[in-house]
């Protein structure tokens, strides 16, 4: 047997290539949409990808399936079970629970595992030339190590109200049928630390079902289904604005991009046009450098690995936007918004002086000057870590709003005060003092090292 784990540290996401070497047949379970890891990999191998597969109907990036079967011509096989109107609509071989797949001498048996999603699926494999017992389980957003998925996605982000109750208490049945397996079974799941698709994501790439059994605070309420759809549904992130889009986008016939597409750079005459007529423009330098310098109206998202996450909570899926980048960037910063399916690039600048126009700065501020300000009455904190954080324990007279819902919170923000901003380290908090720039609120300070050195300096904190 050959095996891959391919790993998208922007999404912490995992996908999967499993092969058969004496047949040079493999299978490819949840993959990411550029797809081109796989091809090399095939090839590399000697091996020709037969089978594409899906654990459920991903919310948080745009899966590659057909993008790799329109290349490969292999046949994709995706989930038949739950509810008649959470289905798969364009053609696939439909899964249902028992189902076996077959990749040269290997197979890999469905296990209808609810909770995260109605259909969702894992996949026990077996690998037939060295035992005939099970020795490796493909999660999806089953189980994690350390943690199960979300049930709350289709109601928080899909809209499908009343799901994550009924969720959640699937999910309880579903783990308590999953203890059930061998402990020496490996388990390979969707997601690793940083996704949003749970709470306390561990960041080992994989684990065992006995090891889960005994560290995974799942399989520690057997016999207390409320204790464990409480706890399941309490303190779960709030679900980033794209994970509705790619609910509907995973789930239709959709353009497929089977290459990654290049994009131009654009003169200063293209540029100012396309500025003047609206187009955002999304600078991925480092918060230091946006502050130093930045274009009128200009959005700081830093091109690190959170870089796709945020930009799906700012842009929406049909307006076109221009990138602040080097061009050497260009290809990985064009990865990360492909696999979440922001496809509308105008193109790219990669010098901010270029355009002629006279550049903003940021007032960012120190701790000293962050505590003399909060203790006016004239001066607005806000806070825009996400609701867990900002419960566990805030400036006291701080304001909460998250950065990812700040446009649509505005209002919550007093444009007759001063204002000041932070968040826990200054990432995100260089993007909501864009955010707020760009509509309008001139007086703004950001703090931005924020709670953690707040902390620890020993400043004062509550909770709520």
């Amino acid at each position: 047997m050959y095996f891959q784990h391919v790993y998208d540290k922007s999404l912490a996401q995992a996908s999967y290539f499993i092969g058969c070497q004496a047949k040079g047949e493999a299978i490819v379970i949840d993959a990411q949409r550029d797809i081109d890891v796989y091809l090399d990999i095939a090839k590399r191998d000697n091996m020709k990808i037969t089978h594409i597969a899906e654990t459920h109907i991903h919310a948080d990036f745009l899966c590659g399936s057909r993008e790799l079967a329109a290349v490969t011509g292999a046949k994709m096989y995706l989930s038949n079970e739950g509810p008649a109107e959470w289905q798969y609509e364009f053609d696939h071989e439909g899964l249902l629970h028992g189902d076996k797949i077959t990749v040269g001498n290997l197979t890999l048996e469905v296990l209808h595992t609810p909770g995260h999603t109605p259909e969702s699926i894992s996949f026990l494999l077996t690998d037939h030339p060295a035992t005939s017992q099970p020795v490796m389980v493909f999660t999806g957003d089953f189980v994690f190590v350390g943690d199960v998925g979300r049930p709350d996605l289709l109601e928080k982000a899909a809209g499908i109200v009343g799901t994550q109750e009924k969720g959640a208490k699937q999910m309880y049945e579903s783990v308590q049928r999953f203890s059930e397996l061998s402990d020496y079974i490996q388990v390979w799941p969707g997601h690793g630390a940083g996704s949003a698709c749970g709470k306390a994501l561990g960041s080992v790439p994989s684990s065992t079902v006995g090891y889960e059994k005994i560290r995974n605070w799942a399989f520690q309420f057997a016999t207390d289904e409320k204790g464990f759809v409480d706890y399941l549904l309490d303190g779960q992130p709030e679900p980033p604005k794209y994970f509705a889009m790619m609910k509907h986008l995973n789930k239709v016939e959709r353009p497929l991009l089977v290459e990654v597409p290049k994009h131009a750079k654009l003169s200063k005459e293209q540029f100012l046009k396309a500025h003047k007529d609206g187009l955002k423009v999304i600078d991925t330098r480092n918060k230091v450098d946006f502050a130093e310098g930045f274009l009128p109206g200009s959005i700081n998202i830093q091109g690190n690995n959170s870089f796709s996450t945020w930009a799906g909570w700012i842009l929406n899926y049909q307006e076109q936007f221009i990138l602040v980048a080097e061009e050497s960037e260009m290809e990985d910063l064009t990865r990360k918004l492909m696999r979440i399916g922001l496809d509308n690039i105008y193109g790219f600048i990669s010098d901010v002086n270029e355009p002629g126009l006279e550049l903003q700065k940021a007032d960012v501020i120190d701790l000293e000057e962050f505590k003399a300000l909060s203790e006016k009455e004239e001066v607005q904190v806000v806070d825009v870590r996400n609701t867990t954080e900002f419960n566990a324990g805030h400036v006291k007279g701080a304001d909460h709003v998250f950065v990812g819902t700040i446009e649509d919170n505005l209002n919550k923000i007093k444009k007759d005060k001063q204002v000041v901003i932070h968040c826990q380290s200054g990432d995100r908090a260089a993007v909501a003092y864009s955010l707020l720039r760009r509509n309008g609120f001139d007086q703004v300070k950001n703090y931005s090292a924020g709670m953690k050195e707040w902390k620890e300096k020993g400043n004062q904190v509550v909770t709520n």
